[in-house]
């Protein structure tokens, strides 16, 4: 009864033009066997909050059919939306065309292999209502192998000692947010992992929630060991995007200054005798120091280089749509 009171009152809000109060956006990649069982669970969940929704099933390029079973849902799930993408973009991709579709006031996105449990939303819009503006998920007792959890948890040691966020898991698929939060964090890459360090560094306020999390029922992780070196190569983007980007000469120029003066004084020291008279030989701390030189040159020449791309507007990359529902 609930349930049905409830698509009532989503088709008459929708109806209406009105923005839901909130957006669950899904980021989904051949999972085409979890796409019925995570919809009608999350429209069950949903249902007692009293609160009007929208469901976005972003489609990253699958070739199972996962589409198909949107399409199929889509007349029986009133608030349903999907966008399939013309191929596989990455997560960061996806969510960025979420983020900019979502019309709900909050906004919370969650996986689709049915890992997170969408009766634990609740509780993260409840820390939303207390002022918080990034509610994220810290998944426990997780069911995921150990090729997964440790390399994780060193990753989320790393993350919060360099970002200062402190968050037991980063990259947890489950999180609640703000629509300012949406609306300000821009993604590229792989940078949906940092998405709680964005927000940290735009001024927005963080926290976390303990959350269940369950074993995968059906299809194959997207899983790749490769993930960590491109993360950790990732962090060391968002940290410099958050202290230099803006001012990228500071860095590098403060770094090329410094190895040309002690390339300099090296060279100095090491060529005093020929200014007295005496002769030139080549030595090992000669080549030193005229390296150094060159060197604080290069990091000068970066940081006039990087201050030209920082006063020059950078278009967003474009990722095709191919089909909405």
């Amino acid at each position: 009864m609930g349930v049905a009171a409830d698509v009532v009152t989503q088709e008459a809000r929708q109806e209406a033009g009105r923005d839901p109060d909130i957006t669950v956006l899904i980021p989904v990649y051949n999972e085409a066997p979890n796409i019925e069982p995570l919809i009608r669970k999350l429209v069950q969940d949903l249902a007692p909050l009293g609160r009007t929704y929208e469901i976005l099933v972003l489609d990253d390029g699958s070739t199972d059919g996962t589409f198909d079973e949107v399409r199929s849902l889509r007349p029986s799930t009133p608030g349903l939306r999907g966008i399939r993408f013309r191929r596989n973009f990455g997560k960061s991709a996806v969510l960025s065309i979420g983020f900019r579709e979502a019309r709900g006031r909050s906004v919370v996105t969650m996986d689709g292999d049915l890992q997170d449990d969408s009766a634990e939303i609740p509780r993260l819009l409840e820390k939303l209502d207390e002022g918080y503006d990034l509610v994220s998920g810290w998944k426990q007792n997780r069911r995921d192998p150990i090729s997964k959890t440790v390399p994780s948890k060193l990753f989320n040691a790393v993350t919060a000692a360099v970002s200062g966020v402190s968050l037991h898991d980063m990259n947890c698929g489950l999180k609640a947010y703000r629509r300012e939060v949406v609306r300000s964090v821009r993604l590229r890459g792989e940078l949906h992992r940092f998405i709680p360090v964005l927000a940290h560094n735009a001024g927005f306020s963080v926290t976390e929630v303990r959350t269940v999390h369950h074993p995968r029922l059906h299809g194959t992780s997207k899983f790749g060991m490769s993930r960590f070196l491109n993360g950790f190569l990732d962090l060391m983007a968002v940290q410099f995007m958050a202290t230099s980007s803006t001012r990228p000469l500071h860095l590098f120029g403060r770094l090329g200054v410094l190895f040309a003066l002690i390339g300099t004084v090296v060279t100095i020291a090491t060529t005093w005798p020929w200014f007295l008279g005496h002769g030139l030989h080549i030595r090992p701390a000669l080549l030193f120091g005229l390296v150094l030189v060159i060197m604080g040159i290069q990091f000068l020449s970066l940081g006039f280089l990087g201050e030209l791309i920082a006063g020059t507007r950078a278009e967003e990359p474009r990722y095709e749509i191919r089909e909405r529902v």
